[in-house]
């Protein structure tokens, strides 16, 4: 298993993450990705991959949710952030976690938009895929994808990534999928009553990838306790059933899905 969004370096995990670390490679965890969410965490994203080389990979971004009035400042931090690290010879993996979030206020709707277009630009400059951040602004975010795909459409080039924490309709994700994007699955579709299971019926196996958002969204039987990269394994079960397929069979196409999508070795 390969967890595609995990916020590892969250103060969470600081005490004891070598040991940590070990439980999730015991429980079958190959490699775990880290996203950036703002320019004041970005350091530590990149310290905590370093220290555990080919297993974290990090991510760099601004969330939707830390668009403020200093956004073009914040931006202009991690483009330059970027920029070395790329050509530094350690590059980042993705750019992420970006998107729109209207969940709680739409005071900075616009900056966000203006924001995501911008940084989805540095992904297609860095040809990276993309961690996409999506709440309560769906219509938005996909006129965003076609916008931008639209506007690289004379070269060839198309928007890669993944749509973080999917829980959508059916025709939403068929619309993801269309695109040529993944959707991010994870413990959501343990929770009782959830809608997922039914919404990815004809959607392809192969455009799935696990992710926990860790130390958030524990899958059931762990709900309220903090997540771990293992306990996927649970969304592999739940998995297995939609798809009528073996555990082994979910394990061994996601993790396909993200080497391919993620350039992961």
């Amino acid at each position: 298993m390969i967890d595609t969004h995990a916020h590892i370096d969250d103060e969470q995990y600081a005490e004891g993450l070598d040991a940590f670390l070990d439980e999730q490679r015991q429980g079958g965890v190959e490699a775990i990705l880290v996203p950036g969410v703002n320019v004041k965490d970005t350091p530590a994203v990149w310290e905590v991959c370093l220290r555990y080389p080919d297993y974290l990979y990090p991510a760099i971004g601004l969330h939707p949710e830390e668009v403020k009035e200093d956004w073009q400042d914040a931006l202009r931090q991690l483009k330059q952030c970027l920029d070395g690290r790329m050509a530094s010879g350690q590059p980042y993996v993705a750019i992420g976690e970006i998107g729109l979030d209207y969940h709680f206020e739409t005071t900075y709707k616009e900056q966000q938009r203006l924001a995501l277009m911008e940084q989805f630009r540095w992904a297609m400059a860095y040809q990276l895929p993309v961690m996409i951040h999506s709440r309560d602004a769906t219509e938005d975010m996909l006129n965003a994808i076609r916008m931008l795909n639209k506007e690289y459409a004379a070269s060839g080039q198309r928007l890669r990534g993944v749509m973080h924490c999917f829980s959508g309709s059916n025709e939403v994700a068929r619309q993801i999928v269309e695109m040529g994007l993944y959707l991010g699955i994870g413990g959501v579709i343990t929770f009782k009553n959830c809608r997922l299971r039914d919404n990815l019926q004809g959607i392809p196996l192969d455009a799935l990838v696990l992710e926990t958002d860790a130390p958030y969204m524990a899958p059931v039987p762990h709900r309220g306790e903090r997540n771990e990269s293992r306990w996927m394994a649970e969304v592999v079960k739940v998995l297995s059933e939609v798809y009528k397929c073996s555990e082994e069979q979910i394990d061994k196409v996601t993790t396909q899905n993200a080497k391919h999508l993620f350039g992961l070795k």
